[in-house]
C-alpha cells in the first residue's frame, strides 16, 4: 500500500533503503549511503561476546526501565543472567515513550515523548522488525500548514519572500535567496566541506575526533550562522521559521548537524497505535519462551527479568565483598531505605537524574564532571482533545489533515492528526469527530511557558492557537474537552527532556560517558550515551551497546570460578 506522501506502510528493509538513498540522491551526497547506514546499524548480536547461558546465576541490576534499559535487558536475558530492572515511575512504562490515551479504546491518543522514527535509524527498525510491530508514515509538514511570524500568518505555500523578508533586516544577497536555501545553507554548508569519512563522525563516538570535525563540535549553531556571514536579521528569521532551530540557538553545532546528516526528519514514521507499543513489546517478552529473536537459544539457558516499578535509586555503592555493588532505593510509603547486591549494574536514568544519587566512591573524575554538567534542554508537550476538528473545516487553502503549523510565538509548533489523510470519501471523515491537537517546543520557550501555572498555560496554549488559525479569542473555550501535558524539566525522574550538548562537550564527554566504572561492573547507557540524542535510536543502541560490553568484560575478566 502506497501513501500520498510516497512512503509505503510497514516499509521493508530494502524499501527504507531506497527512501535514503533517494533523499541523498536529492542532495548529491550518495557517498555518505554506506557510513549512515554503517554507524547507525545495531551493534552485533550479545551472543559474540559470551555464550548463552554463560550469565547464568549473575544479578545484573538495570537503573532505568525505559528502552535503553529494556533492549540491555532483552539482550542480556540471552545470556542467562537474573536481570533485575528499577524503573521510578510508579504508573507507567517506557521512560521518554509516553503515548496517551484519551479513552479505553485507544483511538484518541497523542505523544508526550519521542513521536517520529527516521527510515535511517537502523537500530530502532530491527527491533522494529523484531517483535513485528506495524508502521505508518508521520506526515511532514503539509502546503496549506501554517507559518505564524513577525505577527504575520502564511499558509506554507504562500511566499515567505514575499510576505515575511519585508519585516527582517536582510542583506541584499539574502532577500535574493529563496527561504528554503538559505535554512539549508545555514544548517548544511559547514558540514558538507567534510570529506565523506570526516563528516561521518558526526555519528560516532570517538576517543578523539579529527581536526576538521572537531572545530564544528566547538561551536554554537549561532557561532556558525555567523561565521556564514548570516545578518542578524537573516538569524531571526531562520528562527521563525524554523523554531526548532531559533530555540537552540545556543548548543553545539553539531548536534543540528548530525540530525541533517542522516536525514533525521525525512522519511518518518510513528507506530501504529502508538509509540508506546515498542516498550510494551519488550516487556512483554520478559515474562515470555517464545520470545522473537531467542530461537537458537536453549529454554534452560534464558535469563529471568523482574521489572520493578516505583523503584526510584537514591545511591550507588561499590562493595568490599567481591567487588559487588550496591543500589539503594526507596518504595513510595515505604518510609524505608532499600538495597540490593548485584554483580553488575547497566545505568541508564539521565545524568541529569543521576546528578541526584549518591555515589560512593565517586566515578572517575571526567565521568562526575559529565554528570555535573551534560546540557540538557527542556520541552513541553500538551495535548488538546478537541470535540471537533475545526483545523479540517473546508476553506479556500483546503483543510489540514497532517503536518506541522510553525510560529514564532511560545507554542513553537501544532502538529496535526493525519488520520484523515487518507479517507474513501470526505463524509467518511468529518471535521466534527473529535482530534487531538499536539503542541511541542523547545528550550526557553518550554521553560516559561512550563513554569506559568496550569491555567494560565493553558491560556497562553489556546491564545497562540487561535492567533495562529486567524479564530476569535475565546474559540477554542468550547472545543477543547480534556488536556494532558507534560513538562519534561518538571518530571521529577527526568528533569530535562533530553540531552543537547553545548560546544565542546561532545569531545570532552561523549567517549568517557560510555566507559565503565568500579572496575567495569558499572556501566552506561541512555540517549545521553549516544550519538543520536532525542531519539529511540540513541536509547536502543546504547542499550544494547552497553549489554555486550558488561558480557565482553564478564566473559573476559570475571570467570565462572572468581563470582
Amino acid at each position: 500500500m502506497q501513501t500520498p506522501l510516497n512512503q509505503v506502510i510497514n516499509p521493508t528493509d530494502g524499501q527504507r533503503h531506497q527512501m535514503l538513498m533517494n533523499a541523498l540522491s536529492e542532495e548529491n551526497r550518495t557517498e555518505d549511503y554506506e557510513y549512515i547506514i554503517k554507524y547507525l546499524s545495531p551493534p552485533p548480536d550479545i551472543t559474540e561476546y559470551a555464550g548463552p547461558g554463560e550469565l547464568r546465576g549473575i544479578k545484573i541490576g538495570i537503573i532505568g526501565g525505559g528502552l535503553a534499559g529494556m533492549a540491555a535487558a532483552y539482550e542480556l536475558r540471552k545470556l542467562g543472567a537474573d536481570i533485575t530492572i528499577l524503573d521510578a515511575s510508579k504508573e507507567r512504562i517506557g521512560g521518554r515513550i509516553y503515548t496517551y490515551y484519551f479513552n479505553e479504546a485507544g483511538k484518541c491518543f497523542g505523544e508526550l515523548g519521542a513521536m517520529r522514527i527516521p527510515a535511517s535509524h537502523e537500530t530502532t527498525w530491527h527491533y522494529i522488525n523484531l517483535f513485528g510491530l506495524n508502521t505508518i508514515p508521520f506526515t511532514p509538514p503539509q502546503g496549506n500548514n501554517f507559518i505564524y511570524a513577525h505577527n504575520t500568518r502564511l499558509r506554507r505555500y504562500q511566499s515567505v519572500e514575499e510576505f515575511l523578508y519585508p519585516l527582517y533586516n536582510l542583506t541584499p544577497r539574502e532577500r535574493r535567496t529563496p527561504w528554503q536555501n538559505l535554512l539549508s545553507y545555514a544548517i548544511s554548508y559547514s558540514y558538507l566541506k567534510l570529506p565523506p569519512p570526516v563528516r561521518s563522525e558526526l555519528i560516532r563516538i570517538l576517543p578523539e575526533y579529527s581536526p576538521e570535525a572537531l572545530k564544528l563540535m566547538l561551536i554554537s549553531l549561532r557561532d556558525n550562522f555567523e561565521a556564514l556571514g548570516l545578518s542578524q536579521g537573516a538569524i531571526s528569521m531562520i528562527s521563525a521559521v524554523a523554531p526548532e532551530n531559533g530555540a537552540l540557538l545556543h548548543i553545539s553545532y553539531d548536534e543540528i548537524a548530525h540530525e541533517a546528516y542522516s536525514l533525521d526528519y525525512r522519511n518518518l514514521y510513528r507506530i501504529d497505535g502508538g509509540n508506546i507499543n515498542l516498550p510494551y513489546a519488550f516487556y512483554n517478552s520478559f515474562s515470555a519462551v517464545d520470545v522473537p529473536g531467542y530461537a537458537h537459544i536453549p529454554e534452560s539457558m534464558l535469563g529471568s527479568v523482574c521489572f520493578k516499578q516505583d523503584h526510584c535509586v537514591t545511591g550507588i555503592y561499590r562493595s568490599g565483598y567481591r567487588s559487588k555493588v550496591v543500589v539503594k532505593y526507596s518504595i513510595s510509603g515505604n518510609g524505608k531505605e532499600n538495597a540490593d547486591i548485584f554483580d553488575l549494574i547497566i545505568c541508564t536514568i539521565p545524568f541529569s537524574r543521576l546528578r541526584l544519587v549518591e555515589i560512593k566512591p565517586y566515578f572517575s573524575d571526567i565521568k562526575m564532571q559529565a554528570i555535573l554538567e551534560l546540557n540538557y534542554i527542556d520541552a513541553l508537550k500538551c495535548l488538546f482533545l478537541c470535540n471537533r476538528r475545526f483545523w479540517e473545516k473546508q476553506t479556500d487553502y483546503g483543510r489540514i489533515t497532517g503536518g506541522l503549523s510553525f510560529t514564532d510565538l511560545p507554542i513553537q509548533s501544532i502538529i496535526y492528526p493525519d488520520d484523515h489523510l487518507v479517507c474513501p470519501a470526505v463524509s467518511a471523515c468529518s471535521p466534527n469527530e473529535p482530534g487531538i491537537l499536539t503542541f511541542y517546543n523547545l528550550g526557553q520557550n518550554s521553560v516559561r511557558l512550563g513554569g506559568l501555572k496550569k491555567q494560565e498555560q493553558l491560556d497562553v496554549i489556546s491564545g497562540n492557537t487561535e492567533e495562529v488559525h486567524g479564530l476569535p479569542r475565546g474559540f477554542l473555550n468550547s472545543i477543547v474537552e480534556s488536556v494532558k501535558a507534560v513538562h519534561w524539566n518538571s518530571a521529577s525522574n527526568y528533569l530535562g527532556a533530553l540531552v543537547c550538548t553545548l560546544p565542546g562537550q561532545k569531545p570532552l564527554f561523549s567517549y568517557a560517558m560510555r566507559q565503565p566504572e568500579y572496575n567495569n561492573r558499572v556501566f552506561f547507557a541512555g540517549e545521553h550515551v549516544s550519538t543520536k540524542h532525542g531519539w529511540i535510536q540513541g536509547a536502543l543502541y546504547s542499550g544494547k551497546y552497553a549489554a555486550n560490553q558488561a558480557a565482553m568484560y564478564w566473559h573476559k575478566n570475571y570467570s565462572r570460578s572468581s563470582v
